[in-house]
């Protein structure tokens, strides 16, 4: 198939990639080791070897036989030829599998480690486009499409297209009319089977595959958004909404098993075909005299090897099928380059002062007609407090994503203590700057491995001195297992309160020069906002500080207030002064004074 957009159900086009575009992904990832797919390989084709021997031993015990009792030792020689030669491929193969099993449990790792490195690399753009819960199951998937995809053709197809045409190829030399017959059954056998494959199971399959994301993505946004569908007594309509994304995988899950019952059908009169044809001419070579019982025998025994095989390409290039379109989505990251990279060489983030410098930036979001930033050029000195205010869309978070290098700007250079950002390592930059956000994000994991994300090294007792510097030890201290304590999903165990002050622990342990508080008390009561803006004070010291701010009560004490409106600085000062011009800022503040009384 070739390289085609198509739409899923979710989320942006996606580029559907060849079935030889997906093996050779799979085929990288066999060569990574060498010596075990060498050693797994040459004992498979030692295995076949006397697969292909076993027809042979069958025709010569039934030759001995029926030469009568008189000629019993050749007959107990045939036979323990024809059990040796069954054991000798059963002990080989098992062989065979120890050299495989640990180059597929290796690989099988490494695919799921670097494409969850890999989705991690894209950008945030990318992440807001796909479903998280889809996104996992397409890493699981392909975890064990490479499996259905390396153990189908190492293990079973390759090893059938060699007994199978090999036979053929011995019977031609033998009776040329038989293996002729036999070399267009299995051609047409497995001819039928790719082509039927490719043209009628695959587009019914890869639609299904991509419905079962679907339910995966739906699944995790339902699940995960839970208190919010409790609020709103939305519970039978959220059953209804994935009651009908899992019948629109059931139908087209049915109509892909259904097309594979029909390939199915002709796979089976097509065996009966090879039975007929390769035993009633042998028959006839018997019947004229140019053939023995044992060859018949032959013939028997090499149609029961045939048929078992022929049965397994049927099943296996099923199974290849299903693992190439599983492995399809993994294949597909490997192959687009992060939206926003490191350059060649870039070096370590090294700064300490947290001076700020937007030199002349321009910068378009993907989805905009218009650039939010044009020629904007803004410097914020070391260890000064910098209020950002403005209307929603003005352009405030862009601010603080460009700092973090979330994007990549269009034009012109954004510095940190005189470093290009866009020369530097992404993740030291990062880890320089703390953020605690409106609504902090915490893992399922305890309190203290929460605070200690930002320093993964970290004592306990550091730990516990950056959680009374955020005034978060005494709540955490009340709390059955203190800092052992599992915040749930999100943090959904803590309140909001709580949820910030472990948030500012986390930026207290970073130690970051530079500070982004984005509406950090905007949805906190009063008590709980007085003790989260004194751990915050506490935390601003020292530091370059960058405030998002709604509320301007919280922004009295700033060095300098900016005043942002369609990516624009249309006014600057500190707070009275702002107030005592009468321009954007106090009609703000006027409105926001307005909503407190």
């Amino acid at each position: 198939m070739s390289e085609d957009l198509i739409d899923e159900d979710e989320g942006p086009k996606k580029r559907v990639l060849s079935n030889s575009q997906v093996l050779g992904f799979v085929m990288r990832l066999w060569l990574r080791r060498p010596v075990l797919l060498a050693a797994a390989v040459g004992l498979m084709l030692v295995a076949i070897g006397f697969d292909l021997a076993l027809p042979h031993a069958a025709r010569m015990l039934v030759d001995a036989v029926t030469a009568g009792p008189a000629n019993a030792d050749a007959a107990w020689a045939a036979w323990a030829l024809f059990v040796g030669v069954y054991l000798a491929f059963t002990v080989i193969r098992n062989i065979a599998f120890r050299f495989w099993n640990p180059l597929a449990s290796r690989n099988m790792k490494e695919l799921t480690d670097e494409a969850f490195k890999k989705v991690q690399s894209f950008s945030a753009d990318w992440h807001a486009d796909n479903f998280a819960g889809a996104t996992v199951r397409k890493l699981t998937r392909a975890m064990w499409g490479y499996d259905q995809v390396s153990d189908a053709v190492v293990l079973w197809l390759g090893p059938a297209f060699l007994v199978l045409f090999g036979l053929s190829v011995m019977m031609i030399l033998r009776w040329p009319a038989v293996g002729l017959f036999s070399l267009l059954a299995v051609t047409a056998y497995v001819a039928t089977t790719l082509l039927m494959n490719k043209y009628y199971t695959r587009p019914a399959n890869l639609k299904s595959v991509a419905l079962d994301s679907r339910i995966g993505g739906a699944l995790a946004d339902a699940v995960s958004s839970n208190p919010t569908v409790r609020a709103f007594g939305a519970e039978a309509r959220e059953e209804a909404r994935i009651a009908e994304v899992s019948d629109a995988w059931r139908a087209a899950a049915l109509k892909t098993w259904t097309r594979f019952m029909d390939v199915g059908l002709i796979q089976n009169v097509l065996l009966v075909i090879l039975q007929a044809g390769l035993t009633g001419l042998l028959l006839r070579q018997w019947q004229a005299g140019r053939a023995s019982p044992g060859d018949v025998a032959f013939a028997i025994t090499s149609f029961m090897l045939m048929s078992g095989y022929l049965r397994n390409v049927g099943e296996n290039i099923r199974m290849l099928q299903r693992g190439l379109d599983d492995v399809e989505d993994v294949a597909n990251f490997a192959r687009q380059a992060p939206q926003v990279r490191d350059v060649a060489g870039a070096r370590p983030f090294a700064g300490e002062l947290g001076e700020i410098v937007f030199d002349k930036v321009t910068f378009r979001y993907k989805s905009a007609d218009e650039p939010i930033y044009q020629d904007f050029s803004l410097r914020i000195r070391p260890g000064e407090r910098v209020a950002l205010v403005g209307p929603t869309g003005a352009g405030k978070s862009t601010f603080v994503k460009l700092i973090q290098r979330l994007y990549d700007v269009q034009g012109g250079r954004i510095l940190i203590d005189a470093q290009d950002i866009a020369h530097v390592d992404q993740g030291s930059l990062r880890r320089a700057i703390a953020v605690v956000p409106q609504d902090p994000a915490l893992f399922h994991r305890t309190i203290a491995e929460n605070i200690g994300y930002a320093r993964p090294e970290a004592t306990l007792a550091e730990i516990e001195l950056a959680a009374r510097r955020a005034r978060a030890h005494e709540f955490i201290a009340r709390l059955p297992r203190g800092y052992e304590t599992l915040v749930g999903e999100r943090g959904v165990k803590l309140s909001g309160g709580e949820r910030q002050r472990v948030a500012i622990a986390r930026a207290f342990l970073a130690d970051a020069p530079i500070l982004v508080l984005d509406e950090a008390t905007s949805s906190l009561d009063v008590e709980t906002e007085r003790q989260v803006q004194a751990a915050m004070e506490e935390l601003m010291v020292g530091r370059t500080t960058i405030v998002i701010a709604h509320r301007l009560s919280t922004i009295r004490s700033a060095d300098r207030i900016l005043v942002f409106d369609d990516g624009r600085i249309v006014e600057e000062g500190r707070h009275a002064e702002l107030v005592g011009r009468g321009g954007a800022y106090a009609r703000l503040h006027a409105v926001t004074q307005g909503a407190a009384e």
